[in-house]
């Protein structure tokens, strides 16, 4: 049986105990998500959750967080590559070139925690 998959609902980051202020100051400061509320039952358990495009991005705590730079991510499409890069870089944030893919433009950056992100825009 062939599954269907019609899109990515969210994609879940981890951050460490307390540090919920850190990610609002960088997803909605440096990056400009807009948060979004948790339901109450999830509360508890801390961390943030923000609305990016049609897709959302939780980050949750993870009780023996260990930060260091990791290769899984997700990957945003974005417009305005360019101008983004240079807002990025503006705010101290490290821009790493990514490999080339035919019809697309992208880069990575890693957050205050050590997850990867990518910003990709398709050419043409």
């Amino acid at each position: 049986m062939a599954i269907k998959i019609k899109k990515i609902d969210h994609v879940q980051l981890a951050i460490p105990k307390d540090s919920e202020s850190a990610a609002r100051k960088f997803y909605t400061g440096v990056l400009g998500l807009q948060e979004i509320e948790k339901p109450d039952s999830l509360k508890p358990t801390g961390g943030v959750w923000f609305s990016a495009g049609e897709t959302e991005l939780h980050l949750g705590v993870e009780e023996n967080f260990i930060h260091g730079k990791k290769k899984a991510h997700p990957a945003f499409v974005v417009e305005g590559l360019n101008r983004i890069r240079v807002h990025l870089i503006q705010n101290g944030v490290d821009i790493k070139e990514e490999t080339e893919i035919p019809g697309r433009k992208r880069f990575s950056f890693y957050d205050p925690f050590g997850n990867r992100i990518e910003f990709l825009e398709f050419e043409g």
